[in-house]
């Protein structure tokens, strides 16, 4: 992939911003399990960073998605992973679908402002029973009048304490399965929804995540987002953009984390030199290093795909393989890492155990690994044929 000025600079933007303005109080968010999403978003809505992708004439930059793609890789960088899901819920969760499909009006209301980052976004389509089974949710949104009443409750909903709305999956009919659910604009100030305190997290610490309740929540029919019944595929399409992302905001964490246990292992003294003289320990960082690299141009290619094809096989196949490559290394190189810390590397505050703590989502969240595979398998023609009878 080829990488244009306009790149490096909505790079260069998006590393400073990290350096100077998000870095300096991570310790601080991760502690209160928290930071100021309101300020946060407004400040990188100020500086361009949340429309990058999105329409022009409604605040955002127009581009294609190898710029949101390059200013997402950035986002390793922070010393955390909770801030930087949080911005990638706003980017490329929450709001690709209403940038897409939503009418004029929808963008003018929710997306204009999203993009300026007066507003939060939140996706709520996981339920207590339906995580990676989408098909499976059981919100429903029926119509009485010109509205839609909205009852069902949404489980592990990232932003959802602070959100302004939320970009919600519920079953407009009684149809099939794939074909009965519809994405709908949901205001947090209708009447009815209930947010339950902030759930207590192995990782992403300073990003809230929680359940919330939708009791007879009423919406004007007009928030639809698209054509009612395409929500599931709409939904498809956002998680696209989600597992892209998830691949290359995880990868300047994995260049950094290798460099940090590098310098550690050339310090750390064990049986009278070095520890990285060790040919297993210079090996592994070695292989690791490979990992990263292997994964970084997957991620490009999969980006030129999907520019060039989103709706394709080969985008959904390659996309696939990105999240789920990108999972399997959230937990291996961590973990890797960290034994060569030693007893540092328990300790709470070490870079590894930062990083496996908060890469362990990325095989969970967006769909599992056995998802993945399940996709990569029917891309491949070679799932088992359905029993007969």
């Amino acid at each position: 992939m080829q990488f244009t000025q306009e790149h490096n600079e909505i790079a260069r933007t998006m590393a400073n911003f990290i350096e100077k303005e998000l870095n300096p109080h991570v310790a601080e968010w991760e502690e209160a399990g928290h930071f100021p999403i309101h300020e946060v978003f407004k400040r990188m809505g100020e500086l361009g960073l949340l429309g990058i992708t999105k329409p022009a004439e409604y605040g955002g930059m127009g581009l294609d998605y190898s710029y949101g793609m390059i200013a997402a890789e950035q986002l390793g960088l922070c010393h955390c992973g909770g801030v930087p899901l949080s911005i990638g819920v706003q980017t490329d969760m929450a709001t690709p679908a209403i940038a897409r499909f939503g009418s004029d009006e929808l963008k003018r209301e929710f997306l204009a402002p999203a993009i300026r980052g007066e507003y939060v976004a939140s996706i709520a389509v996981s339920e207590p029973h339906a995580g990676s089974d989408v098909a499976a949710i059981k919100t429903t949104a029926k119509k009485d009048g010109s509205d839609y009443v909205i009852n069902g409750t949404k489980m592990w909903i990232t932003n959802s304490p602070s959100a302004d709305f939320f970009c919600l999956l519920a079953n407009t009919s009684d149809g099939k399965p794939h074909m009965n659910k519809s994405l709908i604009v949901v205001p947090k100030k209708a009447g009815g929804i209930t947010v339950d305190k902030p759930l207590k997290k192995l990782g992403m610490r300073s990003s809230q995540t929680a359940q919330v309740f939708f009791d007879n929540v009423r919406v004007p029919q007009r928030y639809l987002i698209g054509a009612e019944g395409m929500g599931f595929m709409m939904q498809m399409m956002q998680f696209q953009e989600e597992r892209i992302w998830g691949a290359v905001s995880a990868l300047k964490g994995f260049d950094n984390l290798i460099k940090a246990t590098i310098e550690y292992t050339k310090q750390r003294q064990v049986f009278g030199m070095p520890l990285i003289d060790n040919q297993v320990v210079h090996f592994t960082l070695a292989e690791l290093q490979t990992e990263v690299e292997l994964l970084r141009a997957l991620v490009y290619r999969t980006c030129e795909i999907y520019i060039r094809d989103g709706n394709s096989p080969e985008a959904l196949q390659l996309a696939s393989m990105c999240k789920l490559k990108a999972g399997r290394l959230s937990r291996e190189l961590p973990d890797k890492c960290l034994q060569y810390f030693g007893g540092n590397g328990f300790m709470w505050d070490n870079p590894a155990g930062q990083a496996w703590r908060d890469g362990r989502l990325a095989s969970i969240g967006g769909g599992a690994d056995e998802v993945m595979l399940g996709i990569i398998a029917k891309t491949m023609n070679i799932l088992p044929g359905k029993k007969k009878g």
